[in-house]
């Protein structure tokens, strides 16, 4: 048999496993006051503590090291399952949103006017031809005939 130990607060209940009514409590090895199968601990202070009940023949013993708070809020599993599960879909919705609106972004950038093209796809057009530098081309030396070297 085992100790049922429920704690609230800073409230520990303890309850002996033995099943008659006069029961004798010792914290510490300290006798307590209260001979029922409960024994109430107010305002305890999270210390480890040895605790034992009897009864005429019997004792059970018992090591307690219970933390306890004053303003703590206890959850049961079905909360915490549901905190944990509605915190996953709201991180996996983000990440899909982020993904479609940067896959959405990509693809208008390439098609923006106001962008140029990088690397290899850039062509140059060819230069405008200037007058006053046209190569001499076959059939056109008379042209430039009248020119003609200066000997330095």
């Amino acid at each position: 048999k085992e100790f049922l130990v429920e704690i609230s607060g800073t409230t520990v209940t303890l309850t002996c496993p033995l099943t008659e009514s006069n029961v004798a409590w010792y914290l510490d090895g300290t006798k307590s006051d209260d001979n029922e199968r409960k024994h109430v601990i107010e305002n305890h202070n999270s210390s480890p503590v040895n605790v034992s009940c009897s009864s005429a023949d019997k004792k059970y013993e018992m090591y307690l090291n219970a933390r306890v708070c004053a303003n703590c809020e206890e959850l049961d599993a079905l909360a915490v399952t549901g905190i944990i599960t509605a915190d996953l879909l709201i991180t996996l919705g983000v990440l899909i949103l982020v993904y479609y609106f940067s896959k959405d972004r990509k693809g208008r950038a390439s098609a923006s006017a106001g962008s140029r093209p990088r690397g290899q796809k850039m062509q140059r057009p060819p230069p405008v031809p200037n007058p006053d530098y046209e190569p001499i081309r076959k059939g056109q030396r008379e042209v430039y005939a009248g020119l003609e070297s200066r000997g330095f």
